[in-house]
């Protein structure tokens, strides 16, 4: 994953850092597909990332894939989800989900930034100057934990373990921003996958009563900092399409759209009913 200064990362590259910035607990590779599964906790760990279509596939080679990974997502009694990225070269996978009936969820914007290179301005998101102390750690405290999982997360103590068992499988930075009664009022991690120098913006997460306070901007300016004391020249982050505030302020920090992707989702299996 790592790219050398005078090449630009390709978009395969980003999907791979992706991929290890938030780590699934249990990965199987199956043919040119990742199969992901961490007990159902957060799409993108529980989801199929369909790397590059095989040369040569055809669309019974296609089904007969999925078929077995429907098996192995059976197994571990999980609905199966495709994290799939706007791409032409998975057009036959897209009709092969439209024929068996897969939903379209959480569309989602891939947003990347270039570093400058040593001696260069600035960025404009590292150039913004801010008032507001921020308290960066290498592992996520629990005021991290819960400011994250009262905004974003999904489930009870046990999903939040293994939420935090998956932020803690790929080195990162964790920023925390606090009030001025010493609350932790925002939260963002910066994840740097092992030999590489990409870094990936998650968890950007405020407290509802103290958002427009200029915290999640506070936020992004020290993990990009933070990131180029690190050796990242490339950034990305990921932010659902009707989310238009944090796209605002992604923006004004010099990120632009550069993908997106959605997930595909089997239907559940309804019960029989009746007698």
């Amino acid at each position: 994953m790592a790219t050398p200064d005078d090449v630009k990362p390709t978009a395969l590259d980003f999907e791979a850092a992706m991929d290890a910035a938030w780590p699934a607990l249990e990965r199987q590779e199956a043919g040119n597909w990742v199969l992901r599964a961490a007990g159902g906790v957060t799409q993108r760990a529980n989801s199929i990332w369909p790397r590059s279509p095989e040369a040569g596939q055809s669309d019974a080679d296609l089904a007969a894939q999925l078929s077995e990974a429907k098996a192995w997502y059976r197994r571990r009694r999980l609905l199966v989800i495709f994290q799939l990225f706007d791409n032409p070269v998975t057009s036959a996978l897209d009709d092969l989900l439209d024929a068996e009936r897969f939903t379209r969820q959480s569309e989602t914007l891939v947003m990347t930034l270039s570093a400058p290179v040593a001696g260069a301005p600035e960025s404009p998101g590292e150039a913004a100057s801010s008032e507001l102390a921020v308290e960066l750690a290498p592992m996520p405290s629990g005021e991290w934990l819960r400011v994250w999982w009262e905004v974003d997360g999904r489930g009870g103590e046990d999903a939040l373990a293994t939420a935090r068992t998956i932020l803690e499988g790929c080195p990162s930075v964790y920023a925390l921003a606090r009030d001025s009664g010493g609350r932790a009022a925002a939260v963002g991690r910066l994840a740097i996958p092992a030999g590489s120098t990409l870094g990936g913006v998650y968890g950007m997460a405020t407290r509802p009563d103290a958002r427009r306070n200029g915290y999640a901007a506070a936020i992004l300016q020290a993990l990009l900092q933070a990131g180029r004391h690190r050796g990242v020249t490339d950034y990305w982050l990921l932010v659902t399409a009707a989310n238009h505030g944090a796209q605002e302020l992604y923006a004004k920090a010099g990120f632009l759209e550069t993908g997106r992707y959605l997930y595909r989702q089997e239907r559940p299996r309804r019960a029989p009913t009746g007698c």
